[in-house]
Parts: C-alpha cells; sequence; structure tokens
C-alpha cells in the first residue's frame, strides 16, 4: 500500500490509511481510525480512535475529527472545523454510554472554523457556511449558515445556489436536482 505520511506526523499502530492518502505536518491518526483512499489531512488535524473517514475526502489544516464521527467519500472539511462527540461534557466523566455518533454523506463541504455538535447528519452534497454551528441534522443539498446553522437555500452538486423550494432544478453547469 501506497501513502504518504509527513515524517512529523503521527500515525499510531492499528490506524488504517488507504491508497494514495497523505498525511501532512503534525496531524496525529490515532489507533482504530480508519481513512480510506486519496485522502488530504491537513497540517495539525486530529483524526480520533474509531473515527471513520471515506475516499476522496479533504480535511484542512486543525481540524478535530473526534471518536463517533463518520465522514462519507468526497467530502470537504475546512480548516479548523471541530466534531464534537459529548452533548453534556464533564471532564470527570466519560464512558461510551455519552458518545454522540455524527454522520457526513456523500459530497458535503463544511467551511471553515464550523462546529458539528454532535448526534446530526449532514446531509449528501449539503453545505455548511464558514463559522456556522450545527446543532440539528442539515438536509441534502442545504446550504446552512449561522449560529445556530439555519436553512438558506439549496444547492447543486457542484456547490452553486438553486433556490429554497422542494422541487426539481437544472443548474447552469447543467446537473439537474430533484429535492422533492
Amino acid at each position: 500500500m501506497t501513502y504518504f505520511v509527513h515524517q512529523t506526523a503521527m500515525v499510531d499502530e492499528g490506524a488504517v490509511l488507504g491508497e494514495g492518502t497523505k498525511v501532512w505536518h503534525f496531524a496525529h491518526i490515532r489507533k482504530g481510525a480508519t481513512i480510506g483512499e486519496n485522502c488530504i489531512i491537513g497540517k495539525s488535524s486530529y483524526i480520533d480512535e474509531g473515527a471513520s473517514i471515506g475516499n476522496g475526502v479533504k480535511i484542512q489544516n486543525f481540524v478535530s475529527v473526534y471518536k463517533g464521527v463518520t465522514i462519507g467519500d468526497d467530502v470537504f472539511v475546512g480548516p479548523s472545523v471541530t466534531f464534537t462527540n459529548d452533548m453534556y461534557p464533564r471532564a470527570f466523566i466519560w464512558d461510551e454510554e455519552r458518545l454522540g455518533k455524527t454522520l457526513v454523506k456523500k459530497g458535503a463541504s463544511i467551511g471553515a472554523n464550523s462546529t458539528i455538535i454532535c448526534g446530526v447528519s449532514i446531509g449528501e452534497y449539503s453545505m455548511v457556511g464558514a463559522g456556522s454551528v450545527v446543532t440539528k441534522d442539515v438536509p441534502a443539498h442545504a446550504l446552512v449558515v449561522g449560529s445556530p446553522a439555519k436553512f438558506h437555500c439549496f444547492v447543486c452538486k457542484c456547490g452553486k445556489k438553486l433556490g429554497k423550494e422542494k422541487k426539481e432544478y437544472t443548474c447552469g453547469c447543467g446537473e439537474k436536482t430533484d429535492l422533492r
């Protein structure tokens, strides 16, 4: 298997890295983490044990992906995004029952400095605007922004805005999207 790990990065024994994946400066991949093929893990990112990352995922610098997070294929995670995994964190209490799971589906994009509160699902080809705090599920193709993140409109697979109604759209890129 061929992948690249920068000499300053730490990849614990028992972590799985897919073919063509690149792990950059000072990143830490914990044992039991699974990263698919052709991924990029940016500088100083942290991938916790049990985190699962699909194929073709781009994780920018300073991202924290904690246990309980599953990221699907072709997802973009912007700089300094943080995923949480405990709804009621206390330094003196931790057990598996407190673990909140988060799912990011195929093709979604999460903007820089966003925080994803555990227990949510981020839909296929959706977008989370920079600096948003996601506290609820994000529908497929939805653009959400703000703190807390709220629905703004629907977006195409290419990322361009479509409109606010659940109907069929044809984007300028030629892609047809049926949201009904």
